[in-house]
C-alpha cells in the first residue's frame, strides 16, 4: 500500500528543470516569427489551398487549370491564391494575358514534402 502511495505522490509532485527552461528561452523564436509561421500553417490548413499548393510543387499553372484540378470557381481559386502570395508562398509569372503561379521557393517545397513524408510514416 504504500508503494502505491509513495508512487502516487511521485506522480502528482511537479519538478521543473530550470536549465531545460533557460535552455528553451534561449532557443526560442521571437514572438513575430512564431506568428507568421503560425499563419502558414493556419494558411495550409485549408484543403482547398492545399490541394493548390500541392499541385503547384511540379509546375506552374495557372487559374483556369487550379480551378480544373479543385472543382471549385476561378474566383474562387483566385482568392486563395491571394492569400498564398501575401504570405509569400506562391509567386507569378505573366505571359501575354495569362498569369502563371508556382510555388515561391524551395523551401515551400520541402515544407510539403516532409508533411507528406510524416503523414505516410
Amino acid at each position: 500500500m504504500d508503494s502505491a502511495m509513495d508512487q502516487a505522490h511521485a506522480i502528482a509532485q511537479r519538478v521543473v528543470h530550470p536549465e531545460r527552461v533557460d535552455m528553451a528561452r534561449r532557443d526560442a523564436s521571437p514572438e513575430d516569427e512564431l506568428q507568421r509561421l503560425a499563419l502558414i500553417y493556419k494558411v495550409l490548413g485549408d484543403p482547398s489551398r492545399l490541394k493548390i499548393v500541392m499541385a503547384l510543387r511540379r509546375e506552374e499553372m495557372c487559374v483556369c487549370d487550379l480551378a480544373a484540378l479543385t472543382g471549385i470557381s476561378e474566383s474562387a481559386v483566385s482568392h486563395q491564391l491571394r492569400r498564398l502570395k501575401d504570405l509569400s508562398l506562391v509567386k507569378t509569372r505573366r505571359d501575354g494575358q495569362v498569369v502563371y503561379y508556382s510555388l515561391e521557393d524551395k523551401h515551400v517545397v520541402l515544407l510539403l514534402d516532409i508533411g507528406l513524408r510524416h503523414v505516410k510514416e
